[in-house]
């Protein structure tokens, strides 16, 4: 069971190397599709055409500077996947479980914080922009498919969100394999959860 703490800590230092989210936009004018790619510390793809687009309906400037999750998400990742090697090298079922604990309020946080800027940009829209629809607001999806205008707009984990639940998952499964084994071995001695216990290698 150590060595599915120490893939998955493993899982988080990949995400270094891929990006965590895109949003896709296509429309009759650009059938091959616009592309925003959002990465652990920075974004890619055609920023500047979509940025160009946005200008006439008056949705602000995407730019990385507007982002300060990407100065904290490296650290935050080294800092989840310390805290799995560091699980894996004590072989107790505690910090296993904090290591869960901790990932999936960074999945629900990130979740939320992306939600809140998409709020805010798809709201907030400048009263002098050159087309203007009363009542229309542009907030991308959350996760999936909105039409906005003309425009249809995918918004879908990419390799990095895939490899974070995957670290979440084994370290859920090997909480639940800990006590499992503790269970079968031990019938009348099954500790209550949280309490410390050893990890089987």
């Amino acid at each position: 069971m150590r060595l599915l703490l120490v893939l998955g800590a493993l899982l988080l230092l990949a995400t270094y190397w891929v990006p965590v989210w895109r949003i896709d936009l296509f429309a009759p004018q650009y059938p091959e599709g616009l592309q925003m790619t959002i990465w652990l510390d920075h974004l890619s793809g055609n920023i500047d055409s979509i940025n160009g687009l946005n200008h006439y309906i008056g949705m602000r400037t995407i730019e990385e500077k507007m982002f300060p999750e990407f100065r904290v998400l490296p650290y935050l990742i080294g800092a989840l996947a310390g805290w799995g090697l560091l699980a894996a090298a004590l072989g107790r079922r505690w910090p296993v479980g904090v290591w869960f604990t901790a990932l999936l309020v960074f999945l629900a946080a990130a979740m939320v914080d992306f939600y809140r800027w998409g709020y805010d940009y798809g709201h907030h829209l400048d009263e002098h922009a050159a087309i203007k629809i009363e009542g229309m607001t542009y907030q991308p999806p959350l996760i999936g498919y909105k039409q906005l205008l003309n425009f249809e707009a995918y918004s879908l984990p990419s390799y990095g969100a895939y490899l974070i639940a995957g670290a979440t998952l084994m370290a859920g499964l090997v909480l639940w394999l800990s006590r499992a084994r503790r269970a079968a071995a031990h019938p009348a001695a099954v500790p209550l959860p949280g309490r410390a216990g050893a990890l089987s290698h």
